[in-house]
């Protein structure tokens, strides 16, 4: 039970010092609705001293053992305060905008050297894929999973190959159920591909080029048939985004792996911290790319049956995003 002689000091203590801490609450309120950009500099100004002056008799509060209820406001007031003056005041709106007009590109030219490495992990599987395969058409049923190939084998007839890349047969499982799980595995692939490359690089290289010989073996067969290019316009259409963004998080868990690998004259949980930076950027980037590339198969892939259209829709989207990442954040404010 509090002594009459502390209330009093309480009290005292509390009087003096009342106004400047209503001052305070007000600035800290108004910082909260709108913001410290509409409050003038002289507002601004004073929610900082008046914080600095607020801890201060908060410590002094906790020293001298004051009343429970004045120690939970002034430290309820310094904490709203606190947030006010230090905590970043960009809204989520802002934060979007500044990635994509400048933070997001600039992370895709400074890690090109990565990125660059994930696409020629995805290309030289692809090869190696197609090359097996005219070698010897069993290596389709030894690299193809049975889930992505959906009765699409060398067994299969050219007519029945051309009618569910066209959409033909309504009663055919199509390329509709096969561009689903296309999808499904391609985001886990790039999920995995980020994730695991801080393993010293070796499992995104590795996811990346399997992913890689999936798509050259599916590909050859279609050119043994004579269906290539009626196959590569379904694919442009939203492949061109969605295994881009494959490459991109490869390129990513790279980046992470260099940095454990080779850390420099840091630490190498400096060197990582370093390096996710910009790894984590590549994340985003990818999953923006894989979020495109889900609504352009969604629509694009369905009401589009012409090859050309096709081909024209998913390369222009590709030289969009290119555009994107060359010229994103050259431009001074």
């Amino acid at each position: 039970m509090e002594e009459p002689t502390d209330l009093i000091r309480s009290a005292r203590f509390r009087k003096e010092r009342e106004a400047d801490w209503l001052r305070l609450e007000e600035l800290a309120t108004k910082a909260e609705t709108q913001g410290l950009r509409r409050m003038s500099f002289g507002e601004a100004r004073d929610l900082a001293a008046l914080y600095r002056e607020a801890t201060t008799s908060l410590a002094i509060a906790r020293e001298i053992s004051l009343d429970k209820g004045l120690l939970s406001y002034l430290e309820a007031l310094t904490a709203r305060a606190y947030l006010s003056v230090y905590a970043p005041q960009e809204s989520a709106r802002g934060v979007i905008g500044r990635f994509m007009r400048k933070s997001g590109p600039i992370a895709m030219r400074k890690s090109w050297f990565f990125v660059l490495l994930g696409f020629l992990s995805m290309g030289l599987g692809g090869l190696a894929g197609y090359l097996l395969y005219f070698d010897d058409p069993s290596w389709f049923y030894v690299l193809m999973p049975g889930e992505l190939a959906g009765g699409r084998s060398p067994d299969a007839t050219t007519g029945y190959l051309r009618s569910v890349i066209y959409d033909d047969d309504p009663d055919a499982s199509g390329l509709g159920a096969f561009a689903t799980y296309l999808f499904s595995h391609n985001t886990r692939i790039a999920i995995f591909v980020f994730g695991l490359g801080v393993f010293l690089c070796a499992p995104a290289i590795l996811l990346t080029f399997y992913n890689g010989l999936i798509i050259g073996v599916f590909f050859a067969l279609h050119v043994d048939r004579g269906l290539g290019w009626d196959l590569f316009g379904w694919l442009s259409i939203h492949g061109v985004t969605e295994l881009s963004a494959i490459c991109i998080a490869c390129g990513g868990g790279i980046q992470l792996g260099a940095a454990v690998l080779f850390p420099g004259q840091s630490t190498r949980a400096e060197a990582l911290r370093i390096a996710g930076r910009d790894a984590a950027k590549l994340a985003i980037v990818a999953a923006l790319m894989l979020v495109a590339a889900a609504f352009i198969e969604g629509y694009g892939r369905q009401l589009i049956q012409d090859r050309n259209a096709r081909l024209i829709i998913g390369w222009t989207i590709g030289g969009l995003w290119l555009m994107w990442f060359v010229r994103g954040g050259r431009a001074q404010a």
